[in-house]
């Protein structure tokens, strides 16, 4: 067991310090922290009472990691990342509860991020840096697990090892209709007629034919204002079929292994969501209509909504 490395120059209160773990020059660190195994803790880095660390945990200079902050294994701090606890700060006035927040495994914050509190950073999620000398992205509430944020506020713009397919690759530009397989199980992309004449055009589906499964519910989304995120959960039982019949917008589907993005762009294209696939929409165009047919009537016990649990489910399953 290689006990951690402490840099003359740091200032360590703490005996909570794990295996491997290295304290670089002139970081300080209080008495009530608590560090794991193999961290690089780099140089001018303060460390509060109340911060727990995890296992492989990379904080790079310039970071101060304010009491309350929970950071789970595995996660990437980059140069001068300002974590906050408190929204409304006064000098001498200390709450009795922090509200900073918590930052899931594998994380990784770019330079210059500044983190507002009480919100999650998902499992995987990575937070944009700052370009040259400008900051980085502000998140101001919690990000999803595998998601891409950049800006002030941040915004989703893409999610990490996710493949991208569009219609032209999944379906080809002949007129070949029905189903076609994709790399997520549990999800197919449809072609449906397309019919063209003087008097104008037709599309059509058949539910239990071309939609494979009877339908009980249907609802739309539309007026969705910056392009934000929707979805972001799995069923249990329930099937959907989506169609956007104005406009664009990208399908996110997961099935826990692999993870696949499908751009809505055309009437007769849809996309068939199995129970048991994490599904989530984003990018939506300004005059973006989504049509959704589901199997089942809505029940809140059938939605899977955190990320986590959904793996679960899935390991369940197997």
């Amino acid at each position: 067991m290689n006990k951690p490395f402490l840099h003359p120059s740091s200032d360590v209160q703490t005996s909570s310090i794990s295996s491997g773990t290295r304290v670089c020059q002139y970081v300080v660190i209080h008495a009530d922290a608590r560090i794991g195994d193999d961290c690089n803790i780099c140089s001018h880095v303060l460390i509060e009472n109340d911060v727990i660390v995890g296992d492989r945990v990379t904080v790079k200079c310039g970071v101060q990691l304010c009491d309350g902050l929970r950071i789970a294994d595995d996660v990437f701090i980059g140069p001068n990342v300002s974590f906050t606890n408190d929204r409304f700060p006064r000098s001498r006035q200390k709450r009795d509860a922090f509200l900073t927040a918590n930052i899931q495994e594998r994380v990784s914050v770019g330079a210059g991020a500044v983190i507002l509190p009480g919100i999650v950073i998902g499992s995987k999620a990575m937070i944009g840096a700052g370009a040259g000398a400008g900051a980085g992205a502000v998140a101001t509430r919690s990000v999803p697990p595998n998601s891409v944020v950049v800006g002030n506020p941040a915004k989703i713009v893409g999610y990490v090892d996710t493949m991208r397919s569009s219609a032209v690759d999944m379906v080809g530009t002949k007129d070949e209709l029905g189903a076609f397989p994709t790399n997520v199980s549990g999800v197919t992309l449809h072609r449906m007629p397309n019919v063209a004449d003087i008097r104008g055009r037709l599309t059509v589906g058949e539910f239990e034919r071309s939609i494979p499964f009877p339908t009980k519910r249907y609802f739309m989304v539309f007026d969705v204002p910056n392009r934000e995120t929707l979805g972001e959960h799995a069923h249990r039982e329930c099937h959907q079929f989506l169609i956007c019949i104005r406009g664009n917008c990208t399908v996110v589907a997961d099935d826990g292994r692999s993870r696949e993005e499908f751009v809505l762009d055309r009437l007769d294209l849809g996309i068939h969501l199995k129970p048991g696939v994490w599904g989530v929409q984003y990018k939506y165009s300004a005059d973006a209509v989504l049509l959704v047919f589901a199997s089942h009537y809505y029940d809140a016990a059938d939605y899977i909504r955190d990320y986590s649990e959904f793996c679960q489910f899935v390991e369940g399953r197997k």
